[in-house]
């Protein structure tokens, strides 16, 4: 759920891995990491299986060159993040999609590193599409064509098998660990007022610089719920082992879309047919399950009203 520039953290020598939707990251600031026990390797789908489907390749461009050049931001994990035994190789499930719309349309995929706020001027001339956990908005869609594939939002999280049987609906009283610069860093204030209004005690706020520091928290017991991006928050449960889980249903879901130029008809249409096959053969919800994520769209729509 990029709104804007996000904070990241990398999977390196088994470090946890996530991160979070900020405001705070606008000039790209890195994330820490930090070690928590219980962590897994990071999920990857295997693409080897999809096929080239000739009709829809048949809609790219006449002078497309055979390589579907992307641009990303590799700071936003689990989307998009440097991950693999070297810690540089680009990981995650937008990596994943890009790769398997290559297969689709029978392409090779370069996935280029770029700062999050340059990537969508460059699309049409240093790049074919930027998928990028780019939230749809009107402002996006006036500079180019946006492709609907994922609806993403806050999610809260506790330690596995809820041990203080907490009710999502009523978490006043509780401690609550947020990312600073984070969207739900901006808005767990107003939840804790309006605890306070209803008569109810305050939500105790503890801020981390790393996402990966709220999670440990909340595995070590020393908060109660994990407030964050539904995306991040179901990728702590893979990362550590099962050691968290998810409270309640994804709250204030808007969808995320693959940019491409609006002046290039051809590759829209491509990509936009790439992702309904995707969609239409089950594929992009596996990839998303791979990486514990929930919220593949079923219709690659173009420019939905948002």
């Amino acid at each position: 759920m990029r709104r804007l520039p996000t904070l990241t953290l990398l999977a390196v020598a088994g470090a946890l891995t996530l991160s979070a939707c900020t405001n705070a990251a606008e000039a790209g600031t890195d994330d820490d990491t930090t070690t928590a026990a219980g962590t897994t390797a990071e999920p990857s789908y295997d693409i080897t299986a999809i096929e080239k489907v000739d009709e829809i390749a048949a809609l790219l461009p006449a002078d497309f060159d055979g390589t579907l050049s992307i641009g990303d931001n590799l700071q936003y994990a689990p989307a998009e993040f440097f991950g693999g035994p070297d810690g540089q190789t680009p990981t995650g499930y937008d990596v994943d999609l890009a790769k398997a719309l290559g297969r689709v349309l029978g392409a090779e995929v370069e996935v280029n590193h770029a700062e999050f706020s340059s990537i969508i001027p460059a699309i049409g001339t240093q790049y074919d599409a930027g998928i990028a956990s780019f939230s749809i908005n009107p402002e996006r869609i006036e500079q180019v064509d946006m492709i609907a594939y994922l609806s993403a939002g806050s999610t809260f999280s506790v330690k596995a098998g809820n041990p203080e049987g907490l009710d999502p609906a009523d978490l006043c009283g509780t401690t609550m660990g947020v990312q600073t610069g984070t969207v739900q860093d901006e808005t767990v204030d107003g939840l804790s007022e309006d605890c306070v209004a209803a008569g109810k005690e305050p939500i105790e706020i503890l801020r981390y610089g790393s996402q990966a520091d709220v999670t440990t928290n909340v595995v070590g017991g020393k908060i109660d719920v994990m407030y964050a991006d539904s995306p991040v928050g179901q990728y702590a449960a893979v990362q550590t082992g099962g050691q968290v889980e998810q409270l309640g249903d994804v709250t204030d879901a808007a969808p995320q879309g693959i940019a491409v130029a609006k002046d290039d008809p051809e590759m829209t249409a491509a990509l936009q047919a790439a992702m309904q096959h995707l969609m239409d053969e089950g594929i992009w919800a596996d990839v998303l399950d791979a990486w514990g994520v929930t919220g593949a769209l079923e219709t690659a729509e173009l420019n939905p009203t948002v």
